[in-house]
């Protein structure tokens, strides 16, 4: 078992987010290594949640996309949890995707740009008193320069596994190798001992992602470009339930975690090989919801 447990994802979905905050109680005590959230419903909110109802863990946006709020709300908002929680937030920001920009009525510019503007303008606001870490959403080598350059971290969602150190190969050796720059994935997972049914879980999770350009860039640059192209020509001509073929086991094992409790715990120890120091596991389960499958990594990994 681990001696370094990894972090979790949580999501407060509605009805349910007084439950997601016991939850995140729970992982505090069992020792996780933190909570990251990611966009839907709220995540913002959850995190100050989180500032005023857990004393230890780390915890932060995974991500906040830049267009949803002003500047400066932001930045207040980010001094403030910084300073209630002792410190234990990270602001995770990042450009999102088409379709979260479509529903919050926004038009991106160009995503390097308007990330660097935006770190730029949070890092002039000192007026507020200490202000939290930004962690950068990345997947390519442009964005993950700049993240070494301006952040104080950077987190991958469904990145590729053999294609980790490469991506990370352009920061400088002290941020690979120290602890003071945060790396992150957030690896969908889904522990069952039924494999093939753990597999189709992290499929159909994985599905929508197909449709997205900026990660069918990626996973031609991590070397699925035939599936990639196989996929777009797909879109084309509106074959969608042809995708999931070219989503295939080689693919997954790279992309996600699934199977025996053992199997999921020897693949966070490889993420951690690959460089990532946060490996955040973000739980699917064959055999329930979300609290199902938190109920799951609990069990795989404090017992």
């Amino acid at each position: 078992m681990p001696q370094t447990l990894p972090a979790i994802c949580i999501i407060a979905t509605p009805n349910r987010r007084r439950a997601a905050v016991e939850v995140a109680q729970e992982a505090e005590k069992r020792g996780f290594a933190g909570i990251y959230v990611p966009s839907p419903f709220g995540n913002m909110s959850f995190c100050e949640a989180l500032a005023w109802n857990t004393t230890r863990i780390p915890f932060g946006t995974a991500i906040a996309p830049i267009y949803q709020r002003t500047m400066e709300d932001f930045a207040q908002s980010a001094a403030f949890m910084h300073e209630i929680s002792g410190g234990r937030f990270k602001l995770g920001i990042g450009i999102a995707h088409g379709p979260s920009h479509v529903r919050m009525g926004v038009t991106p510019g160009k995503p390097l740009g308007d990330t660097r503007n935006f770190i730029e303008k949070y890092h002039s606001y000192d007026k507020l008193g200490a202000m939290p870490p930004v962690v950068v959403a990345t997947l390519r080598q442009k964005m993950i320069q700049l993240a070494g350059e301006l952040g104080q971290g950077l987190i991958f969602a469904n990145a590729s596994l053999q294609h980790t150190p490469t991506s990370l190969s352009v920061l400088p050796e002290a941020q690979r190798t120290g602890g003071e720059f945060f790396i992150g994935n957030m690896i969908p997972t889904c522990i069952s001992d039924d494999i093939e049914a753990a597999k189709a879980v992290n499929r159909r999770t994985l599905n929508g992602y197909a449709f997205l350009p900026n990660y069918r860039n990626y996973w031609k640059e991590a070397g699925y470009r035939e599936e990639m192209d196989a996929i777009e020509l797909c879109i084309a001509e509106k074959r969608n339930e042809d995708i999931p073929k070219y989503l295939h086991d080689r693919w997954l094992a790279d992309c996600t975690l699934f199977g025996s409790a053992s199997q999921v715990r020897d693949g966070v120890e490889a993420w951690r090989a690959a460089g990532v120091h946060t490996p955040v596991i973000v739980a699917s389960s064959a055999a329930g919801n979300q609290m199902k499958a938190l109920q799951e990594v609990c069990a795989t990994f404090t017992g």
